[in-house]
Formats: structure tokens, sequence, C-alpha cells
């Protein structure tokens, strides 16, 4: 049986992961891709960065984003919420501020989920950054919904 989460469960399960994937369009074509974020529950919308690059540019021009998150145990048994968003690019000490709430929230996260006890931010993303300061972004959430399979 196919159901509709409710607001609690889609938060439950948009916060209690880090990997979704991003969603944007770029010159009339839709991409999708993997991306590491965190949820802020205090602020309600969804911290990630980047190094500039196409998506960044793209999401520049047109700041409609959507996140899928989805756990999947198998065909039967899933849970997955989609978030309809706007783009909104931060800077300064807002940016310092919103990576190390980040970085602690998916450390954290990782630690409870994985029993993973991490250092450092590149220990769980790849972006390694050498002249450029990493792009830093929330997602304000305009809209989310969700759905669930339990068989």
């Amino acid at each position: 049986m196919i159901k509709t989460l409710g607001n609690k469960e889609n938060l439950v399960l948009l916060s209690s992961n880090y990997i979704g994937h991003l969603g944007y369009v770029f010159q009339n074509r839709a991409f999708v891709v993997p991306i590491t974020y965190f949820y802020n529950d205090e602020q309600k919308n969804i911290i990630c960065y980047s190094a500039k690059g196409h998506k960044i540019n793209a999401l520049r021009k047109n700041k409609s984003a959507s996140l899928s998150v989805t756990d999947i145990s198998s065909v039967n048994d899933w849970r997955s919420v989609l978030v309809q968003g706007t783009y909104i690019e931060e800077e300064s000490s807002s940016a310092k501020a919103l990576l190390h709430t980040f970085s602690l929230g998916v450390k954290d996260l990782i630690l409870r989920k994985e029993m993973r006890d991490l250092d450092f931010i590149s220990q769980f993303s790849s972006k390694i950054y050498i002249d450029d300061e990493p792009i830093v972004f929330t997602i304000r959430i305009d809209e989310i919904t969700g759905r669930m399979r339990k068989f």
C-alpha cells in the first residue's frame, strides 16, 4: 500500500538523512545530481555547499531547486520525500556559520546512523577546495511532499 506522508513524517525522513538528489534546470533541461545536505531544523531550511561549476551557475540563473531523499529497504518497503524550494546563496560570516552548522550536523548524523566518528568535513565530502572558497547555499522550503510503501 502506498501512503502519503504527513508533514512530521516528511521532516523526520529529511532530518535523519544527509545524502539526497538535487534537481535544477539549466537551459530548459532538467538535471539531478547527488549532494550532501543538512536539514536545519532551527531555520527550517536545507544547507548545502559546492564548488563553483555547472550547478552553481545554473542555480544562480534559475533559483528553483528540488531535493529528493529516499530511504529504501526493498521494492515493497520505502519512504521518499520531495522538497520544492528556492536557492539562496549565502555570503561572508553567514556562509561560514552555516558551513559550521552543516559540518556538525552531518557528523552527528553519521555518528548516530553509522557509528563512525569523523573529525573533518573532508571525511564525508569529496569536495576539495584549493584556491576557491566553497559556495554555501540554502534551499528555502516552499513545499514538501512524501510517500511511502509498506507491503
